[in-house]
């Protein structure tokens, strides 16, 4: 890991005298919304916040979650889960581009206007209903004791993702429901043994998302990027307070041993 942090990173930076539309992911407006600061280092200097360790059990769900939903989406039939929460008027949706949508290195993309920023996200799932209406979905997977829920102060990130993936589809034409779907899986820990296989609770959550604050939130971004003076950190980030204390703790140390 150390290596990521050998060299500043110089590609995919923003320039502020290029005309090239500059893209940014759905996670790094989240990354703004959570701290102007750390936005500013990542995608203007080139210094990222330290990379987390990837979470292969999750990958693993949402991977399986995909081929299941998959075979009801190829059989133009609602999927069991639906069923059970009265969504009767549900299918997964078939598109040419669901794959597209799907990739980390693709997903939807709309260009804003006002910004000239290229806009991006990859989804998990859409479904449709008998409107016409696409429907937003995201798998999520935890273990907890307690049922799974969004109300967490935390989770605000999940429902910006949802509201982001949102206007993404309403800006590229589609017809878009106002209300989202989390798929929520919870490892079970209350069973005799594990018996080589890992057992879920499954939830499906709607969420009603609004995503009126997102073209504010470009503009903000836009004139975060152009700026020649970084942004003041989040009085709740970390990783700034991190950085902040140990730039205090070396100074104090410097001055105690003059």
């Amino acid at each position: 890991m150390s290596d990521f942090y050998n060299s500043r990173r110089t590609s995919r930076l923003f320039d502020p005298k290029s005309e090239v539309s500059f893209k940014v992911s759905r996670s790094k407006i989240d990354l703004f919304m959570s701290c102007p600061l750390c936005f500013y280092l990542d995608c203007r200097l080139g210094v990222a916040r330290p990379p987390g360790f990837p979470f292969n059990l999750n990958s693993a769900v949402d991977a399986l979650l995909k081929k299941e939903f998959d075979i009801h989406r190829a059989k133009k039939r609602p999927h069991p889960l639906m069923q059970a929460y009265g969504l009767k008027d549900v299918i997964p949706y078939e598109h040419e581009n669901m794959d597209v949508w799907r990739s980390n290195f693709k997903g939807i993309t709309f260009r804003h206007p006002n910004t000239n920023l290229l806009i991006t996200g990859a989804i998990d799932d859409i479904w449709i209903n008998e409107a016409g209406e696409v429907i937003i979905v995201d798998y999520k997977a935890t273990s907890k004791e307690e049922k799974v829920s969004l109300d967490k102060e935390w989770q605000i990130g999940y429902k910006r993702q949802m509201e982001v993936y949102q206007w993404l589809f309403r800006q590229n034409g589609f017809q878009v429901s106002k209300t989202g779907y989390f798929v929520y899986c919870n490892g079970k820990t209350d069973r005799a043994a594990f018996d080589a296989k890992l057992e879920f609770d499954i939830d499906l959550i709607p969420y009603t998302g609004d995503d009126a604050w997102i073209d504010k939130a470009l503009m903000d971004i836009k004139a975060c990027l152009i700026s020649g003076t970084a942004p003041k950190p989040s009085k709740a980030c970390d990783y700034c307070a991190y950085r902040k204390s140990a730039r205090d703790a070396q100074e104090e140390h410097k001055k105690a041993h003059k």
